[in-house]
């Protein structure tokens, strides 16, 4: 790529973070009590412009170097916090809070591109059996701090995209004849999402368990 090019793509990003400091500038000068809906808004705003911006400095890095796509996902994941984990027949992946949906493909790449990079690398150095008939449980964790507005609809978040990512590596099929799926809610230090797959035979246990440890987890 030469210079000319890279010059223009630095220009983008550039006016992307300047457009990111005066939807975060707004936020912070807004009265959130009087207008939580506009709050949320520029807040929502904010997020996907951040994660347009990952997405062009991806784009970047890949153009301009050497470094291989993968082995930046795999680092990229690991800076998102993203963790799999697989103990006793049950699949754990714990990732960022899912954000709202937008029609836009970058911010669904910007969680999913680094997930199938830790998911590939962590199939590679573990066995994990491949569900068939499964259960998929989704909870979104919120920092307890936050107030009660600040939780958004299951139907509202990058949910499918995220399963279907899944899917691509431990499971037969993600349609509603083979995996049941259920969301719940629970409070936390920090926002976050922890996914959990297991064989249909382990839920009843599971989440009987589950429940007894965590007072403030949704009913499922």
């Amino acid at each position: 790529m030469n210079r000319k090019i890279i010059s223009r793509r630095i220009s983008d990003i550039q006016n992307s973070l300047s457009r990111l400091n005066s939807h975060v500038c707004a936020m912070d000068s807004l009265d959130i009590q009087r207008y939580p809906e506009n709050y949320e808004t520029m807040s929502t705003e904010a997020a996907l412009r951040a994660e347009e911006i990952a997405c062009q400095m991806r784009s970047l890095l890949y153009a301009s170097t050497g470094i291989a796509k993968t082995e930046y996902l795999v680092k990229a994941g690991e800076a998102h916090g993203i963790e799999v984990n697989y103990e006793d027949g049950i699949l754990e992946i714990s990732m960022p809070r899912l954000l709202p949906k937008r029609k836009g493909r970058q911010s669904s790449l910007f969680l999913t591109d680094p997930l199938h990079a830790v998911l590939g690398q962590y199939i590679r150095e573990h066995s994990i059996p491949g569900f068939r008939e499964c259960v998929v449980c989704v909870s979104h964790v919120y920092d307890h701090e936050l107030p009660d507005w600040c939780r958004m609809d299951y139907d509202n978040l990058q949910q499918k995209q995220i399963l279907d990512t899944i899917a691509m590596y431990v499971m037969a099929d993600d349609s509603g004849l083979l995996c049941d799926a259920y969301n719940t809610t629970e409070l936390g230090d920090r926002d976050g999402t922890r996914i959990y797959i297991m064989e249909k035979g382990r839920f009843p246990s599971w989440v009987s368990g589950r429940e007894k440890r965590m007072e403030n987890i949704s009913d499922f």
